[in-house]
């Protein structure tokens, strides 16, 4: 399947940056960039792979199954194939509770 392109909604794009923002002050301004641009990089390859990724089990779970994640540890990065489009929807901290997180955002 060929995709035209990585889409970030915005509750995506929030996370991002609060996860920069969280490593920047918390660690350095070199450790945040470098999570930024590994995470774009693993989003981008999306376009290659659209597919590599799996259902994550706390949606299989809920009878989610059109959502997919893809990680660069600890971050889970959760997506869906959309026709030629792949649309990330969260870029989670797998170290959190994400059942009732990911349940809340992706069944609004």
């Amino acid at each position: 399947m060929k995709i035209n392109r990585v889409k970030y909604l915005a509750e995506a794009e929030q996370d991002l940056r609060e996860i920069i923002h969280y490593i920047a002050h918390h660690d350095s301004p070199d450790q945040a960039l470098y999570v930024l641009e590994r995470i774009e990089r693993t989003c981008e390859q999306l376009k290659q792979f659209p597919e590599r990724g799996h259902i994550p089990l706390e949606l299989r779970d809920l009878g989610l199954g059109q959502y997919r994640e893809v990680f660069f540890k600890p971050y889970r990065i959760i997506y869906q194939i959309i026709d030629k489009e792949v649309y990330v929807h969260s870029i989670l901290d797998g170290r959190r509770d994400l059942q009732t997180l990911l349940q809340h955002r992706l069944t609004r």
